[in-house]
């Protein structure tokens, strides 16, 4: 039988695991999740992980899980999620943009199983992707920090120059603008989706640098919260609300939340009905929002977060819409146009106000 749940903490350790386990006849149908970071109580494998927890209390002895976690995108990535097919493994979540390729090749050599795949582009048959329209809440959590800022200067500790990425900074940036034209926006490549002591000291270089407001975009465990909390430095996160890690100075929290996803994908896999899709959950239908908004936030900028907030869950507004001009100048989205969803797949421009380049 294979186990309710695999830890990781080790990758050689949690592939003998998964070698020692023989295979046997799904039914149960059986689940694999694999996570690019650890899971711990905050952060984006915590919320995927969330999402599995949920898929077993919904469907109790119809499913088995199993995760592995703090798996690094390519061969590990592909090796594990081989085992896992090999094993028996009906359906198998993957948690990282960079686990795409691999997967889409695994899918294709089993046409039985299902996948689901955070952040990418790539749909099969039996091959979806699924990502958050985080964007949204960007722009709101921007405004408050155009609203607070002292400097005039807003950091960000980003992951990855990915597109999902990017379009949260614009977003974001745009989101500033609105409360605060004058701001400038730094931004700090990390490279890594898991790197705390690199997300700290980038912080602390961002602070260095005047900005008193830091956005840890993607930053897996509070790292960043942290150091924020302890120079008296405002800070917004993605993924969970940490605002016990940064009980006076957090800003405000965006979360994400894939427990309706899940259970849909795995009844979709029951069903034997799942096709292949891209899924846009944003705030609308609950897969988005934002949390623990600061009391130092004015009213009048709270007021305009709600408006805003309103009009994104009602589907009457974009963040990205036009005019926008990129950091060159160039004229990106005309007067009133609205940046279309394959646009946003492929964004790989920084709009006017951010001062950092993306990497090359």
């Amino acid at each position: 039988m294979l186990p309710n749940f695999l830890s990781r903490t080790g990758l050689a350790a949690a592939a003998t695991t998964l070698l020692a386990v023989p295979a046997v006849a799904q039914d149960p149908l059986t689940i694999g999740f694999i996570y690019p970071s650890p899971v711990a109580d905050v952060g984006w494998a915590a919320e995927l992980n969330n999402g599995r927890l949920a898929v077993e209390e919904h469907f109790g002895d119809q499913v088995r899980t199993l995760f592995v976690e703090n798996v690094p995108e390519g061969p590990d990535a592909a090796r594990i999620m081989n085992q896992m097919a090999a094993q028996g493994a009906d359906m198998i979540m993957l948690g990282s943009f960079g686990y795409m390729n691999d997967g889409l090749t695994l899918a294709q050599r089993n046409p039985d199983m299902t996948f689901i795949h955070a952040s990418g582009y790539e749909v099969a048959p039996n091959f979806g992707n699924f990502q958050s329209r985080n964007y949204e809440s960007s722009y709101l959590v921007g405004m408050a920090a155009g609203d607070v800022t002292e400097t005039d200067t807003i950091g960000i500790v980003a992951a990855y120059a990915i597109p999902e990425v990017i379009g949260m900074i614009n977003a974001f940036t745009l989101g500033i603008q609105e409360i605060n034209p004058d701001a400038t926006v730094r931004v700090v490549w990390l490279n890594s989706w898991f790197d705390p002591p690199k997300a700290q000291e980038s912080a602390r270089a961002l602070m260095a640098q005047e900005a008193d407001v830091i956005y840890s975009l993607y930053q897996d465990t509070p790292s960043v919260v942290t150091v924020a909390e302890e120079e008296g430095v405002w800070v917004i996160n993605t993924s969970s609300d940490m605002k016990e890690y940064a009980p006076n100075w957090l800003l405000a929290s965006q979360v994400a939340d894939w427990e309706s996803y899940f259970v849909e994908s795995v009844q979709a896999t029951l069903d034997g009905t799942f096709e292949g899709s891209a899924f846009w959950g944003g705030m609308a239908d609950g897969t988005v929002d934002v949390r623990s908004w600061a009391d130092a936030i004015s009213d009048e900028t709270m007021a305009k977060i709600e408006e805003a907030s309103a009009a994104l869950r009602a589907g009457e507004f974009h963040p990205l819409t036009g005019p926008i001009v990129d950091q060159a100048g160039t004229e990106r989205l005309a007067d009133g146009e609205v940046i279309e969803d394959g646009a946003l797949l492929g964004i790989d421009w920084l709009v006017s106000g951010v001062a950092t380049n993306l990497p090359q």
